[in-house]
């Protein structure tokens, strides 16, 4: 029997985690897909009658007792379902995908774990990756969602151009190398619930695109005192927001 906002044992935390989008505390039973249920039976050898759990990516977390096993597609029948409410804070990363697709995808999965909200590639000046696979990208944030426990999917967007990012993101926070006045990042997040935060490429932001930020009303941010890789900075950002907070809240 389904009973929603009823306690997940504590056993949890040493199960295998699996997604269905559609997940709802209705639903007697589920079929997972191809790629899961393969997952499930050759990679993981499962057995009909153990106990796995369900996310639907979006708040609802389950656990369900397989009852049919097929790599094309197992059944399980839940047991029990509890909605999670949304974070009280959100984390939206604008980030210049890296050269070396292996740096992006590990940023891609270390920001999940963290508990990134929505990321947005962007598309700069100076930018020496200008495509991206977005269909791989979002496995990695899936794997990194399951493997975290993370209730919330972060959301991938498309490979977003600077100026039309900027244009639908007013008063953001842009971190940059350049000289200027900038607030510090980790005195400053503990005061914005949702935060929009903007990382360049290698080749940093261009004074252009600075320009057109602070048009925008956007914010000049320090991460600190040394000069990060990309992918660096876009983890540093996240965990401190995720971190002050936390803080915040406790």
């Amino acid at each position: 029997m389904i009973t929603p906002q009823s306690p997940i044992l504590d056993y949890l935390f040493n199960m295998d985690f699996f997604f269905h989008s559609e997940l709802t505390a209705q639903d007697p039973e589920i079929r997972l897909s191809p790629s899961e249920s393969q997952h499930l039976s050759r990679v993981l050898r499962k057995q009909v009658g153990d106990t796995i759990v369900i996310l639907n990516g979006v708040g609802g977390r389950a656990s369900g007792s397989i009852s049919y096993l097929d790599p094309k597609g197992s059944i399980v029948t839940l047991l029990e379902f509890e909605q999670f409410s949304p974070p009280a804070y959100t984390i939206h990363i604008a980030i210049a995908p890296t050269k070396s697709n292996d740096r992006f995808e590990w940023f891609l999965e270390k920001a999940t774990e963290i508990g990134v909200s929505t990321i947005t590639p962007i598309l700069c000046q100076n930018s020496e990756r200008r495509n991206i696979k977005w269909e791989r990208l979002d496995k990695i944030i899936l794997s990194a969602t399951k493997q975290s426990h993370q209730v919330y999917r972060p959301v991938l967007n498309p490979l977003t151009p600077f100026n039309e990012f900027i244009n639908e993101h007013p008063k953001s926070l842009i971190a940059h190398c350049r000289e200027g006045k900038k607030i510090n990042l980790l005195n400053h997040s503990n005061s914005i619930p949702h935060s929009t935060i903007l990382i360049g490429p290698e080749g940093d932001f261009t004074k252009e695109e600075i320009e057109m930020a602070l048009v925008n009303q956007a914010q000049t941010i320090s991460l600190g005192q040394q000069r990060f890789r990309t992918e660096t900075a876009g983890i540093i950002a996240c965990h401190t927001v995720a971190v002050n907070a936390t803080l915040v809240k406790n």
